[in-house]
C-alpha cells in the first residue's frame, strides 16, 4: 500500500484485520513469519528538522495508530500527551513556535535523530523504533533522502506579487492553506526509493492506494524517482479508494491541495488525475464511496461504504477493492 498519514493509518488497520500482523520488524527465523506481508510504503514529504531533531509525521502515525498509542481525538501525535518543551521553546522566543511538539513525541524525534546520526539510514530507524510499537504491517519510508514538499506561495506579509516557497508544514499547520497558493514542488537532492520499496511494489499480488490526500501524500510519494515505473510494471493490479465521499473530503484539506493543481474534488476527477494503467496512468481500479460516481476508459469503478468507522468494516472496504481487480481474498480471513 502507498500511505499517508491519518487516512493511511486507518486503512492500515483495516488490511491487518484481514490479513493479520506482519512481523515488523521481521523475525530471525523463517518459521515466524506471517502468511501474508504487508507492506505501507510510506510518505515522506512532509519530513522536516525542527529544533535540531528529525519528524517523519507521516511514519510516526501510522506507527503510533497501529501501536495503539496515538491520539484518538486529534488522531495524530501521542495520547496522554503534555507540551512543556513546545511552551518552553515558545518562552525562549525558539522558532517555529507554531508547530504541535508533544513530549512523548519528543522522545520519539530525539531516539530517531540520535540513530540518524550514527549513520543508520531511514528504514533502519524505521524499524528499531517499531519494536517497541509492533505495528503488524512493514513500514518503509518512500525514500530514504531528502525529499520535502514545499509549497509556492504569495509571500506572507509582503508584497502581493512576491511568492516564495515554504515548506509544507508551516503552509498546513501554520497558514492552514488559506493563503494564496501556486504550486507543489519537492526539494532535496535527487532522490531514490528507500531500501525494499521498489521489490515490495514488483513482488506483491495487489497494489493499493489508500484514501490518503492524492497530491501531497501519494503525489508525494509518486515523485519520488523510479516510483512510478515500478508501479506501471508491476504485475500486480493496482488500485485507488477514494478520499472523498459524496465529493467531499472527509478531514485534512484534500480539496484545497487539489485546487492548487486544477483538479475538482469529486471521485471522477481523482480517478482522472490517477489515470489508467492501460494508458499512461496509475491504477487499474478505482473504488468509490456508494453515491458517488466515476467513468473512465480502462479504470474498472466499483462502490462499498468508504467510512473507516472500525478496523473491521475497513476490511471490508479492502475486500472490495481487491475483489474489483479479480483478486480473491483466501477464504479463511474473508
Amino acid at each position: 500500500m502507498l500511505v499517508g498519514g491519518v487516512g493511511g493509518a486507518r486503512f492500515l488497520l483495516g488490511v491487518r484485520e484481514l490479513l493479520g500482523a506482519t512481523p515488523f520488524p521481521p523475525p530471525d527465523s523463517e518459521s515466524h513469519a506471517a502468511a501474508h506481508e504487508i507492506t505501507a510504503i510510506v510518505n515522506v514529504g512532509d519530513d522536516a528538522w525542527m529544533h535540531g531533531v528529525r519528524i517523519c509525521p507521516d511514519l510516526d502515525t501510522c506507527m503510533y495508530t497501529l501501536g495503539g498509542g496515538i491520539d484518538a481525538e486529534r488522531a495524530w501525535g501521542r495520547q496522554g500527551e503534555t507540551w512543556h518543551a513546545k511552551e518552553e521553546l515558545a518562552a525562549y522566543g525558539a522558532d517555529p513556535d507554531w508547530f504541535g511538539l508533544g513530549d512523548r513525541d519528543l522522545a520519539t524525534h530525539l531516539i530517531r535523530t540520535q540513530i540518524l546520526e550514527a549513520g543508520f539510514r531511514l528504514a533502519d530507524v524505521t524499524a528499531a523504533l517499531s519494536k517497541r510499537w509492533q505495528p503488524g504491517v512493514r513500514l518503509l519510508p518512500a525514500t530514504e533522502d531528502r525529499h520535502e514538499t514545499h509549497v509556492v506561495v504569495t509571500k506572507p506579509g509582503g508584497d502581493d506579487d512576491e511568492q516564495v516557497a515554504i515548506h509544507f508544514q508551516e503552509w498546513w499547520v501554520r497558514h492552514r492553506a488559506q493563503i494564496p497558493t501556486f504550486g507543489f514542488a519537492q526539494v532535496g537532492s535527487e532522490a531514490k526509493p528507500g531500501p525494499g520499496v521498489v521489490d515490495a511494489i514488483a513482488d506483491a499480488d495487489l497494489v493499493l492506494f489508500a484514501p490518503s490526500n492524492p497530491v501531497v501524500s501519494i503525489g508525494a510519494i509518486m515523485s519520488v524517482p523510479g516510483l512510478r515505473a515500478a508501479l506501471r510494471n508491476t504485475a500486480a493490479p493496482v488500485v485507488g479508494i477514494s478520499p472523498v465521499i459524496d465529493n467531499k473530503p472527509l478531514r485534512g484539506m484534500a480539496d484545497e491541495c487539489l485546487t492548487v493543481i486544477g483538479v475538482e474534488t469529486t471521485a471522477q476527477a481523482i480517478a482522472e488525475h490517477y489515470g489508467a494503467r492501460s494508458g499512461n496512468g496509475l491504477i487499474d481500479g478505482w473504488l468509490i464511496a456508494d453515491g458517488d460516481s466515476a467513468q473512465v476508459d480502462g479504470i474498472a469503478i466499483g462502490t462499498a461504504p468508504l467510512l473507516m468507522t472500525d478496523p473491521a468494516t475497513t476490511a471490508k472496504m479492502v475486500v472490495a477493492a481487491a475483489e474489483l481487480v479479480g483478486v480473491t481474498m483466501p477464504e479463511t480471513i474473508q
